[in-house]
């Protein structure tokens, strides 16, 4: 389904970074419903997964979004094992309405070294009708300062060689491509690039 965009001649609405909420959380619910799904690598199964929960208890949906603690359940990864959750937030990506998600991690010594198991730092996925209009660059742009904050010296994206899209939003960042890699099976394998952006000095 698309949804109407901004008009020729307007002014782009301001992106914003929302914390999750259940005034807010219909039209999260919306685009979930609409096949839509905030994880690149589960997909449909992940949105299941969040419907279902969320149908569950939305309180408790909407307050495991922040986890700066990392104090919330193990993962299961692709391969069966269980993984503990290492500190972060998501938050919505939001303009005129809802955009997409973008989600921040980090070590707990805050290194920026992560485990193997963890892909990057940072991870984004933006509904189809809102995608072409620089919503994903203006999420990676404010959720920076917020990685900063946290001492992190760099940050690492990961995305997959032909998504040109995505590493456009990336190198508009300041990303540098650090490597070409084979996912780990935890995350579905396959071959993917690493993107490192460095934290700015005074920042």
């Amino acid at each position: 389904m698309t949804r109407p965009t901004v008009p020729p001649g307007a002014a782009p609405p301001d992106v914003t970074l929302e914390r999750f909420s259940r005034a807010r959380l219909p039209r999260y619910v919306d685009a979930l419903e609409q096949g839509w799904s905030p994880d690149n690598i589960r997909g449909a199964v992940a949105a299941r997964e969040q419907l279902d929960a969320i149908a569950k208890d939305p309180d408790a949906f909407v307050w495991r979004s922040d986890d700066p603690e990392g104090r919330l359940p193990p993962i299961q990864g692709l391969d069966g094992v269980l993984y503990a959750r290492l500190p972060g937030v998501t938050r919505w990506i939001w303009d005129d309405d809802f955009c997409g998600v973008i989600s921040l991690r980090w070590d707990h010594d805050r290194t920026g070294v992560l485990p193997p198991h963890v892909l990057g730092h940072i991870g984004y996925a933006v509904v189809p009708w809102k995608r072409g209009l620089g919503r994903a660059r203006q999420a990676l742009k404010l959720i920076l300062p917020v990685a900063w904050a946290r001492g992190l010296p760099f940050v690492e994206l990961t995305t997959q060689p032909d998504n040109l899209a995505s590493q456009k939003v990336i190198l508009a960042n300041g990303g540098v491509l650090v490597e070409r890699f084979a996912k780990p099976i935890s995350m579905g394998g396959g071959e993917s690039l690493r993107f490192r952006i460095r934290r700015p000095a005074g920042a």
